[in-house]
């Protein structure tokens, strides 16, 4: 990590500390990391502000199992950020299911204050999500077989 300054160090341990341990109990903290006119997108969300954003991991504790976020790489400067990562989660059926893993990367920018004023993540929703689904994967598997220089 090479920050500009130690307030954005603060600020990106701020951040990767909540999302290491996320849950349900300490989401009210978004409040104090995002800004209110924060901006976050991910591949299903594009929203504005920390309710919203609240709103989008109250759903994802609602929808999975044990949903967790590991980051392994964290790559600051100035007053951007990139995180690497990996969530872990089970989906919620009545039958014991596998765990899925999704990889992914977050660009997150910081205010003067110190807080996040944009976050979006990037992650591929077809190999992470779609093609894990029986009769869908084998399709999109297909396609990108179709696609394929070879």
């Amino acid at each position: 990590m090479t920050p500009a300054n130690p307030d954005i160090t603060a600020a990106v341990k701020r951040l990767t500390g909540l999302y290491a341990t996320l849950n349900p109990g300490n989401l009210d903290q978004l409040g104090a990391i995002y800004d209110a006119e924060a901006s976050f997108k991910d591949p299903f969300n594009e929203i504005q502000g920390p309710v919203q954003i609240r709103k989008i991991f109250e759903h994802m504790f609602n929808a999975l199992n044990k949903p967790k976020f590991t980051i392994s790489k964290c790559i600051a400067q100035d007053n951007h950020c990139f995180l690497i990562w990996d969530f872990t989660f089970y989906f919620k059926s009545p039958k014991p299911t596998m765990q899925q893993t999704i990889h992914g990367a977050s660009h997150v920018i910081f205010n003067e204050k110190g807080m996040v004023s944009y976050h979006r993540d990037y992650w591929d929703v077809a190999e992470e999500l779609y093609e894990k689904f029986p009769l869908l994967g084998s399709l999109l598997r297909w396609i990108k077989r179709r696609l394929a220089v070879n």
